[in-house]
């Protein structure tokens, strides 16, 4: 008679309950510690003062005479209480270093009143540039009062451009600075107006629009802007905002190009919000424009 065996199931080891709760509480550990560290380090990094990007843009209609003009290009600073004087100081320190011909600032460049932020932003005053500084509101100015801001700004000899151009140059070779208002309060009696801010431009001028948010550039490249210099996005400004950003965004942060024309995004030069800056730092821009 043929014996039947039957397989005992493997003996299953005892749950080491100590060893159990090592593991979970080691698990733990280590994701605060990673969260710690990447919360230091954005810290840091919003704090720091911002990388320097050095970019060139062929402009089309530049005369030669202009070849190598050079503009510093800061956005969405937002001065107010966190960031003051001291870091405003920086800024110009390093705007200056850079030796622009022009310094641009595309709005969001404070988040408090003229009293509050006056002696902060007159930093200002200190930026050396042969054709100025000049300043376009950003939707944060309307949320503190932007006429107000604008004479303030004037008043510290900053040209601000609400709907209208200057041209920079001289018979021998010129370009128009255009500015434009923030694109969200396009609907108001004073927003967001390019058709206010070309008129009486003459067309044969090369062209660079400032305007806060990276909104309208296809009209704004038929409508001659050779470049537009936008801000606003902050690159995501830390993640994972960086991804949403790029989602909704479509020129998020950087350099763009279609055909001639070139559109550049700043991810700003200070922050807004939590102190924070992770995988989308903080930036001045120097753009040289070549004939």
């Amino acid at each position: 008679q043929e014996a039947v065996y039957k397989r005992q199931p493997p003996a299953v080891p005892p749950v080491d309950e100590a060893r159990r709760l090592f593991l979970s509480r080691a698990t733990a550990g280590g994701a605060v510690l990673a969260a710690g560290g990447l919360t230091g380090y954005g810290m840091w990094s919003a704090f720091h003062p911002p990388v320097v990007n050095e970019v060139a843009v062929r402009l089309p209609g530049l005369p030669k005479a202009l070849d190598g003009f050079t503009i510093v290009h800061m956005s969405d600073i937002h001065v107010g209480p966190v960031i003051q004087r001291r870091f405003m100081d920086e800024l110009v320190r390093r705007a200056n270093a850079l030796k622009p011909d022009l310094v641009a600032i595309t709005g969001d460049l404070v988040d408090g009143t003229v009293a509050d932020l006056r002696h902060s932003v007159a930093a200002l005053q200190n930026l050396q540039a042969r054709a100025g500084t000049h300043f376009i509101t950003g939707n944060h100015e309307y949320y503190w009062n932007a006429s107000t801001w604008a004479d303030a700004l004037t008043g510290l000899g900053v040209t601000v451009l609400r709907n209208r151009h200057v041209t920079i140059g001289d018979a021998g070779g010129a370009l128009d600075l255009v500015g434009v208002d923030d694109w969200s309060m396009r609907n108001g009696p004073k927003g967001y107006n390019l058709d206010a801010a070309l008129q009486g431009r003459n067309p044969d001028h090369a062209a660079v629009l400032l305007a806060h948010q990276p909104s309208n550039w296809d009209v704004a490249a038929k409508a001659g802007m050779g470049l537009q210099l936008s801000g606003h996005t902050h690159g995501g400004q830390f993640f994972p905002f960086t991804v949403a950003v790029s989602a909704i965004w479509k020129h998020d942060a950087g350099l763009f190009q279609e055909g001639d024309n070139h559109l550049y995004v700043s991810r700003g030069t200070g922050f807004w919000g939590p102190p924070l800056r992770v995988a989308a730092p903080s930036e001045i821009v120097k753009v040289t424009l070549l004939a």
